[in-house]
């Protein structure tokens, strides 16, 4: 395989890759000079954050709906000579007790529960302690393998090799994160900025925003109905503590989640990003989607995940979440065995 150029490499390899490998919704940005991040896999962990209920409105309309009930009332009192002060009484009583039901709203929060219930439960979402996630992502005709690890609390090492290149982030749990980038000339995996150690924090969480949101200072709203290609959708609207927006659509017949909206901050630009979830699946009681793909569009989908295999609560070496060593790179001498002993 031909060696990867840092400039004008023919195979779209953008210089400024930026992989947030977590099989959430993503959290870098779009493009094909700048693929998507990698959205990290607890993407259907959505969590939600402080709500403020906000109703739906009568489908239709409430005049509508005053007027049905006023042209049977109308009708009604038409037929008093033959229906009974009772009776009528009855009826009316009868259309009254519709009005409850038919403007009842769903709020944020049932239709987060529901979410949950759909993936599995809270229960078992809460009983994972740790994570592994494999699989292949594409930036374009570009193809290479990820693994991600997870464990709580907030801990995550991500290595990502393209074209025999590693990119590693890497993610204490605490207030450490290492990054580096051998696609922009960056080898050794060197301390997080603030902006990056945010986002990996966010990455790491092992849950999602959605669950115990309120205690993780996001809110949520209830936007309405929407449309994700030819299905209906709850358009949920989450603002974490730091003031990001992101919106989460979920199918309105399994509440699974068909697609996430958001922007994301890259040298001073805010960029959109959309991703689309979708072959789920069941491991361990909790259904997972094993197919990503993010772009700035729909019609822009320039990175593909293809999650191969998870494992839940896989045994993981602290060791792992400390700053990593320079991975090899193209070029560099093979390490020399060990001699076999006598």
């Amino acid at each position: 395989m031909p060696k990867m150029q840092l400039r004008d490499n023919p195979v779209g390899v953008p210089q400024r890759i930026r992989a947030t490998l977590c099989l959430r919704p993503p959290y870098a940005p779009r493009g094909t000079s700048i693929p998507a991040g990698l959205s990290r896999l607890r993407i259907l962990l959505v969590t939600t954050r402080v709500c403020t209920p906000t109703r739906l409105r009568f489908s239709g309309s409430m005049d509508a709906f005053s007027a049905s009930f006023s042209l049977a009332t109308r009708h009604s009192l038409c037929s008093a000579a033959t229906i009974n002060s009772m009776r009528l009484k009855t009826l009316c009583i009868a259309l009254l007790s519709l009005l409850p039901a038919a403007a009842a709203a769903q709020t944020p929060n049932e239709v987060i529960a529901k979410v949950f219930a759909a993936r599995g439960g809270l229960a078992k979402i809460r009983a994972i302690n740790s994570e592994r996630v494999s699989g292949k992502i594409s930036f374009g005709e570009v193809t290479g393998p990820f693994v991600v690890e997870l464990k709580r609390p907030l801990k995550m090492h991500m290595e990502l090799t393209i074209q025999n290149q590693t990119m590693v982030r890497v993610h204490d749990g605490k207030s450490q994160g290492w990054a580096n980038n051998p696609f922009a000339g960056k080898m050794n995996p060197d301390a997080m900025t603030e902006e990056e150690l945010k986002n990996i924090t966010e990455e790491s969480d092992f849950d999602g925003p959605l669950v115990d949101y309120k205690s993780k200072g996001n809110q949520v709203e209830l936007v309405g109905k929407d449309k994700v290609n030819d299905k209906d959708a709850w358009r949920v609207r989450l603002t974490t503590k730091n003031g990001d927006v992101r919106f989460y659509l979920f199918d309105a017949n399994s509440f699974l989640l068909l697609k996430w909206e958001g922007k994301r901050k890259y040298e001073g630009q805010e960029l959109p990003v959309e991703s689309y979830f979708s072959d789920y699946r069941e491991v361990g009681g909790l259904k997972f989607a094993f197919a990503i793909d993010s772009g700035s569009s729909a019609k822009d989908l320039t990175q593909k995940i293809r999650i191969e295999k998870i494992e839940l609560n896989p045994e993981l070496n602290d060791a792992e979440f400390a700053k990593p060593p320079t991975p090899p790179q193209p070029g560099a001498p093979a390490a020399t065995p060990a001699a076999p002993p006598a």
